[in-house]
């Protein structure tokens, strides 16, 4: 299966969106299912952009 890369602002909007759910009461693995990534991945990407978001 072939990669997908995802730009900096997709990526930001992802976490915006799991923000939103996780306070909707959705678990990690629901909010990585529905987002489309592995758990690995939202972990990583809440690691690196977490900080980067815009207030």
């Amino acid at each position: 299966m072939a990669r997908k890369r995802y730009s900096s602002e997709q990526i930001i909007g992802y976490l915006r969106e799991a923000e939103v759910l996780q306070a909707k009461g959705s678990t990690i693995p629901q909010i990585c299912k529905k987002i489309g990534v592995t758990e690995q991945t939202y972990y990583r990407w809440r690691k690196e952009y977490g900080r980067a978001k815009s207030r």
